[in-house]
């Protein structure tokens, strides 16, 4: 299995263990906003903490980890500039995999300039993007985020994330891929395979992943071992919950 959202940074050295041991191989890890990002210098420890700790600490636990560095809504510091002109530098690292996690919290004119920038540059780099959908204002600021999307990249290099009930219908016409985030707060392992239930034959079963998002939020490390046993029991298809637990991640990202 593979975890295609998580936040390693925010959590302990034993959560690497407990996904391991259920059967998760390997995680994608993304930029966020862990603190205050009160400067450039502030944001890149956090790229350089990602590449340097974090990796370190899961694989001693047996989960292989990737990145996707990014300046998230909530990290737009005073001189992000600053952070936009190294970040070309970073995605040229071998581990790294996609630029993220990207896109807008409230939909600000700075936010979507630097959301913007940044899918130009994923573009130009031929790298994939994780971009974020926010908790308030959901539905509006997600039409907003896929206009974006569709005026600056080329969607097949797109996951948008935390797509849920609210915002599924959305969807319909987008060509990227679907991130189905299982967080206690956001939805349930159940709610996760209700969802899927009425939407993956009309999306198509390769366009989801799902991942946990595990980050300081309320959380559980196992949401997606969680979500795949109870496909399980639903009567899923072997192959269509492979698709959604592992292969559908490992082909978008390359991993």
């Amino acid at each position: 299995m593979i975890d295609a959202h998580i936040h390693a940074d925010c959590r302990p050295y034993e959560d690497f263990e407990h996904m391991a041991v259920a059967g998760i191989e390997s995680a994608l890890t993304l930029a966020h906003d862990p603190m205050r990002m009160s400067t450039s210098d502030v944001v890149l420890d956090h790229f350089y903490r990602i590449l340097e700790n974090d990796f370190s600490r899961a694989k001693n636990n047996g989960l292989t980890l990737k990145a996707a560095l990014g300046l998230h809504p909530r990290s737009i510091c005073p001189d992000y500039e600053l952070v936009l002109e190294n970040l070309p530098e970073f995605l040229e690292l071998d581990e790294v995999v996609a630029l993220g996690e990207v896109g807008l919290e409230n939909a600000s004119e700075l936010e979507k300039k630097v959301f913007k920038t940044q899918l130009l540059m994923a573009g130009e780099m031929e790298m994939k993007v994780s971009v974020h959908t926010p908790r308030s204002n959901k539905r509006e600021i997600t039409i907003e985020t896929l206009s974006i999307i569709k005026e600056n990249i080329d969607t097949s290099m797109v996951v948008v994330d935390h797509v849920d009930p609210s915002i599924i219908d959305l969807m319909e016409d987008f060509e990227g891929m679907l991130g189905i985030t299982v967080q206690p707060e956001k939805m349930t392992p159940q709610e996760a395979v209700e969802l899927l239930d009425k939407t993956v034959e009309e999306y198509g079963p390769e366009r989801f992943m799902l991942d946990s998002d595990i980050s300081s939020s309320p959380s559980d490390p196992l949401s997606v071992p969680k979500t795949v046993h109870r496909m399980k029991l639903a009567g899923w298809e072997k192959i269509k919950i492979k698709m959604l637990s592992q292969d559908n991640a490992t082909n978008f990202y390359n991993l």
